[in-house]
């Protein structure tokens, strides 16, 4: 009898899985670092405008201390009313103030010079006349100042600079507004101090500082 042959049963082999990802997992993976790259350069836009802003308050507080440290210089060396009759010697409007006040040099005489603080196009700046003792000298700087026909070279001071507004102390009667450049009497007692308020750009307060007149 015949031997059955029994046909040969076939195995497939599957073949070993290699290490790698899929394409689904490819765009998951891709699509968490885009959000996380979003996310983090918002947060890095965030940190870098915070900074630009707090240099840029940083700068304006360091230039307003300097300002009114140079103020209360200028207003502590005022001369006093009697000294000149043409004029006063502290007037302001809107947007300028004019000073006359003392020039104290080492192994030189006193003399006396015009200082002028203007506002214009957002910038505070201070401009000082050639110190003289010549009274005459004196009057034709505080006249070209008054006209801002006055050549010498300005110092900017402060920046961004939207508003100015200024009071004077004059005993018995308070705080009043400034006289004009052109008045030439107090209308009673002297003025003895000087408020100054300045408005910067981005700030909602104003910046205010008082000052002693001829306090040196």
């Amino acid at each position: 009898m015949a031997d059955h042959v029994r046909p040969r049963r076939r195995t497939l082999l599957r073949r070993p899985r290699r290490p790698g990802f899929t394409l689904i997992e490819l765009l998951v993976a891709i699509s968490i670092l885009a959000i996380v790259a979003v996310l983090g350069w918002r947060g890095l836009d965030g940190i870098v405008r915070a900074r630009v802003a707090l240099t840029a308050n940083l700068d304006q507080t360091r230039a307003m201390q300097l300002t009114f440290a140079q103020m209360q210089s200028d207003c502590a060396q005022v001369i006093p009313a009697t000294l000149v009759t043409q004029h006063l010697p502290v007037v302001a409007d809107p947007s300028r103030l004019m000073m006359v006040r003392y020039v104290h040099g080492e192994d030189q005489p006193t003399r006396l010079q015009v200082v002028t603080y203007r506002v214009r196009d957002g910038l505070l700046t201070r401009r000082e006349s050639t110190a003289t003792r010549d009274l005459g000298e004196l009057d034709v700087a505080w006249q070209a100042a008054a006209s801002d026909a006055d050549v010498a070279d300005a110092l900017v001071l402060q920046s961004d600079v939207t508003a100015i507004t200024m009071r004077l102390w004059q005993e018995g009667a308070g705080w009043r507004s400034p006289p004009p450049p052109g008045e030439v009497t107090a209308n009673g007692a002297a003025f003895t101090g000087l408020e100054v308020a300045l408005q910067l750009r981005g700030r909602s307060t104003s910046m205010l500082k008082v000052f002693l007149l001829g306090a040196a």
